[in-house]
């Protein structure tokens, strides 16, 4: 069901040597780029009359318009179950308030008497978010989208989701129901690549945005990496990964439980248990042996994603090793299941979200941790971060010095530029002061 990658005997190799050691899915982004290219450019040359053909290409609905009519995110708020709408709005209470303390505040230096550099942050003028339709519906992730985008102060903010044949050509309305909760009521029937493409164009129905965020299939992945220069991006995210750090205090339960978890995301979700007791691997072999059967979307997502060269049980010496393999990874969630977690999570250097102990499964932050489940995939959290209020800000410094100010650092600006063979540079200063530069 899962296979097993035996690293105790030899040191551990550095850097690529021992990444490559490691399970990862296969994600060629790049052959997939040359797919979506004439896609997202009979978007830009056909604008809506193009989405609502690839609408009926590739998910089959037949489509008016592709704005969402407001009345239908009414209908969708107005259909949610009490439970539903209940859990909803706890979701979106904890992400605000976790988001809501990432605010920044503007920052004045005075560098010199006279001379200051302030750092003020602005929000991007206007977000296209993604919420990912196929084989689950995601209303978690128009939260987790939304509110920092939201909290960032981003002035304009529309979302688009696949329509759905079975739903009339409109998103799920889970989805739309969301949208409603949140207060966004610009909301597009569109998918995929075509959905990066409206965003980063503008269409007759939809303006241009400056950044698209969110989660989504290769297809997406693809269309963001066709725009990165043109839009700002969050990441090009991959298929979901759940790394779990673990010794014999774990629970096997628990441990089987969180792996399955997110394997029923994908057949190329990856699920990875790091650990320095064969014990606690048979065990948790024996678990999923148990519990995978016992639950659903078996044969087309979880028993593929545990069989694939994705997922595995790797066995370390001891846990010092155990941290070297789980920060060459660089997962997108870490599990720390180990005797004081909290210590060995302090640890961690390179995870999209960590954590800690028996009662913090990845489930909880994909729902209600207050977290943020939008996070880097594929090893990339060894350099880049998860969706925050951050993401959708823009620091900008503002330099204001005196002539006084200016005077006393002149001649070192003067001596570099003419260093870097930038002589204008120098006269740019020279001409404030009749070309005679202050000496000390």
């Amino acid at each position: 069901m899962i296979s097993r990658i035996d690293l105790r005997g030899e040191a551990l190799p550095e850097g690529p040597a021992l990444r490559a050691l490691l399970p990862r899915a296969d994600f060629d982004v790049t052959a997939a780029l040359e797919k979506v290219r004439p896609i997202c450019e009979d978007v830009h040359h056909r604008g809506d009359a193009a989405l609502i053909e690839y609408a009926q290409r590739f998910d089959q609905v037949t489509l008016e318009q592709v704005r969402v009519p407001a009345e239908a995110l009414a209908e969708a708020l107005a259909g949610l179950t009490d439970e539903v709408r209940a859990a909803l709005e706890e979701s979106i209470r904890r992400a605000r308030t976790v988001h809501r303390a990432q605010r920044r505040t503007p920052h004045t230096t005075q560098v010199v008497p006279g001379g200051t550099v302030t750092e003020k942050w602005v929000p991007v003028d206007r977000v296209g978010l993604y919420a990912p339709g196929g084989r689950s519906v995601y209303p978690s992730s128009v939260i987790m989208n939304a509110v920092p985008a939201q909290e960032a102060g981003v002035p304009s903010i529309a979302l688009a989701s696949p329509p759905q044949a079975e739903f009339g050509g409109l998103p799920h309305p889970t989805i739309l129901a969301a949208c409603a909760l949140l207060g966004i009521d610009e909301v597009y029937a569109v998918g995929g690549a075509t959905a990066v493409a409206m965003f980063a164009y503008g269409t007759e129905s939809c303006p241009p945005a400056r950044m698209v965020t969110g989660p989504g299939n290769i297809w997406v992945a693809a269309a963001k990496r066709y725009f990165t220069g043109l839009i700002g991006i969050d990441t090009e995210a991959g298929p979901t990964e759940i790394a779990v750090l673990a010794d014999d205090t774990a629970d096997p339960v628990h441990v089987a439980a969180d792996l399955i978890s997110q394997a029923e995301h994908d057949p190329l979700a990856a699920a990875v248990l790091v650990t320095d007791s064969d014990a606690l691997a048979d065990a948790v072999e024996k678990e999923l042996a148990v519990q995978v059967p016992a639950t659903r979307h078996v044969e087309d997502r979880i028993a593929p994603a545990l069989a694939g060269r994705q997922s595995a049980l790797v066995l370390v010496a001891d846990l010092e090793d155990g941290l070297k393999v789980v920060d060459a990874y660089g997962a997108e969630h870490l599990e720390i299941q180990t005797a004081d977690a909290t210590a060995v999570a302090d640890r961690v250097r390179n995870a999209g979200a960590v954590f800690v102990g028996p009662w913090a499964p990845v489930s909880l932050g994909d729902y209600c941790a207050g977290s943020n489940h939008v996070l880097p995939t594929g090893g990339c959290a060894c350099h880049s971060s998860g969706l925050s209020v951050q993401s959708f800000l823009r620091g900008i410094h503002i330099v204001d010095y005196s002539r006084d100010a200016l005077a006393d650092v002149a001649h070192h600006v003067v001596t570099l530029a003419e260093a870097e063979d930038l002589p204008a540079h120098g006269a740019a200063v020279k001409a404030r002061f009749d070309w005679k530069v202050p000496q000390q």
